[in-house]
Order: C-alpha cells, then structure tokens, then sequence
C-alpha cells in the first residue's frame, strides 16, 4: 500500500512539473509584445497608474486571471476582449513569462 502511494505522489509531480515545463517563455515574451506590453508594459511593469503591474505575480495567478477573463468568470471589457482570442497555450506561456519577470515596487519618498 506505501509503494502505491509513493508511486501516486511521484506521478502526481512529474504530471504538474510536465505542466510547467511545457510553457514556453519566449514564445509569451512574443505575445506579450503582441497583446500586453501596450498597456502593462513590456515587462509587466506599466508605468501607468491605471494599469496592473504584472510582472514577477506568481503564474498559477495570472494564468487564473486570463482563463476568467475568457470565461467571463471576471468582468472588464477591455480585458475580456484581449482574453477571448488567447489559446490555452498563449495564456500559459504569457503567464510563465510574466511570472519571470521582476516585481515592479514603486518607492514613495
């Protein structure tokens, strides 16, 4: 019964690390210049106030974001119609290259 278990569990981590590998980065810095860096910046970091600093958020939450925009689970116009012509790929790969950037902290004096 242990050796299935341990069996399970390794399984289980090759599955989600497979998950992570198979994000591509540089094909999301692609479509990330393509789609987001207008508004978010190239690296996520907008210098906008409007606009989210995304880069350096951790991926499973961006990629949350994105799919909730697509669904409509999360409401905003603008985000919605740059969600629905992303693919499942396009919303990993952007998530896994945004999560690699650094975090964009704004220092007030």
């Amino acid at each position: 019964m242990k050796n299935y278990f341990i069996a399970a569990v390794t399984g289980a981590i090759f599955v989600i690390s497979g998950n992570t590998v198979a994000a591509d980065i540089e094909a999301g810095k692609r479509k990330a210049a393509e789609v987001c860096a207008s508004c978010h910046g190239a690296d996520g970091n907008s210098p906008a106030p409007n606009f989210p600093k995304i880069g350096g958020q951790p991926r499973t939450y961006l990629a949350k974001v994105l799919k909730d925009y697509k669904t409509g689970e999360r409401k905003d116009p603008v985000m919605a119609g740059m969600a629905a012509a992303l693919t499942p790929d396009d919303i990993d790969n952007l998530a896994f290259y945004y999560s690699s950037q650094n975090i964009g902290l704004t220092m007030k004096k």
